[in-house]
């Protein structure tokens, strides 16, 4: 497990992950159970010793591996799986390690810094008939699973719209006493960092999954705050966006509007919102719930604004109940991977998968740099 040192790698990976499934017992594959049993790598050795300590505390029954030569990991027999969470730059080295010491590989997304790239990585591992993936957890949050089951059964009717709505204010670090949430790399062009490559890769899988084939894109973006303050307590100028609009276009014609930022302020049911209108009723699902609004509980609005608006819009919304237990969408995809190369069940999330993301972040990039619509060709 590589960049585990990192926000995603750490709480997500490996602590709500493999630390997780190791405290159930493991994943049971078709004939065997599959236990994972961690190697933590990172550049700096006490801050992976640190995320050791943590698993341990979490419940891992033993201090995990821990070693800052990622290379030797890799080449080592006992490593039967290698997981990347480093920087997106950095992608290719792992890809590379695995396929040449021909072990699967797991990484998080984006799995390039472009679209060239990512399909080069998806082709090495498929030459050597290695399995490979790329995280999409978005498709495994219980608010996501929700919407895609009032899609499949047709409640909404035709479908109209959609618009989407993410983001939270990131405190810039200027405060001592609010210091960023988020790396600073993130706000650096030259290091991989920026909202459109960053959310458009969830946006490709989430629009394909529950909508249909992405077909265009028309972004704007935007460098909202041209100064934050680093890890080390020092200032660095902002060169990468933090702020993406966008208008996407399915292949059969239905319009969608995300908007993504980390700097707007939350009034909505949660950090991101997926509202879809219909013909027969509109839902919203957020990253746990999904609210449904039926046209026979739809109320008539009517334009009056001298008087105090008397209608709740909220109290009509119906929240759809927990189908199942919703378990964390990170260790759910984990586990499907883990299945997926022991037993070789089907796995859509590909890094050619991955490649589509990345296809579309740099679209929307060029869109918003040339300020017109593009197309989304099929990769091939």
């Amino acid at each position: 497990m590589n960049g585990v040192t990192g926000r995603m790698g750490k709480n997500q990976h490996l602590l709500r992950s493999i630390v997780a499934i190791a405290k159930q017992g493991g994943v049971r594959c078709r004939d065997t159970v599959v236990v994972p049993v961690p190697v933590l790598v990172g550049r700096d050795v006490d801050k992976v010793r640190e995320v050791a300590e943590a698993a341990v505390r979490e419940g891992l029954r033993e201090l995990p591996q821990i070693t800052t030569d990622f290379a030797a990991a890799v080449a080592d027999p006992a490593c039967d799986l290698v997981f990347d969470a480093s920087a997106t730059q950095l992608r290719h080295q792992a890809v590379e390690l695995a396929a040449r010491h021909g072990k699967p590989i797991y990484c998080e997304k984006p799995t390039a810094t472009s679209v060239t790239e990512a399909l080069r990585l998806a082709a090495l591992c498929e030459a050597r008939g290695l399995e490979n993936g790329v995280v999409q957890d978005k498709l495994f949050l219980p608010g996501i699973r929700k919407l895609k089951t009032v899609l499949d059964q047709g409640l909404l009717g035709r479908v109209l719209a959609v618009r989407g709505e993410f983001g939270y204010w990131v405190f810039t670090g200027h405060d001592a006493d609010q210091p960023a949430q988020r790396p600073s790399w993130n706000y650096r062009a030259q290091d991989g960092g920026g909202i459109a490559v960053d959310m458009f890769c969830h946006w490709r899988y989430v629009i394909d999954h529950l909508f249909g084939d992405v077909g265009a894109v028309f972004a704007m973006t935007r460098t909202d705050l041209p100064e934050r303050v680093d890890e080390r307590g020092q200032r660095y100028a902002c060169t990468a966006d933090d702020a993406a609009y966008a208008i996407f276009t399915t292949r059969s014609g239905l319009v969608l509007q995300f908007n993504s930022s980390w700097t707007t302020r939350v009034r909505r049911d949660d950090l991101l919102t997926i509202q879809v209108d219909g013909t027969h009723g509109s839902a919203v699902a957020g990253l746990r719930e999904c609210w449904l609004q039926p046209l026979a509980a739809t109320p008539k609005p009517v334009w009056n604004p001298d008087l105090p608006q008397p209608i709740d819009f909220f109290a009509s919304w119906q929240r759809m109940p927990d189908a199942t237990a919703y378990e964390n969408a990170f260790k759910v995809q984990w586990e499907m991977f883990l299945r997926h190369v022991v037993d070789g069940t089907p796995w859509p999330y590909t890094l050619r998968a991955g490649a589509r993301g990345v296809q579309l972040a740099e679209l929307g990039l060029r869109s918003a740099q040339e300020r017109r619509m593009l197309e989304v060709e099929p990769l091939a």
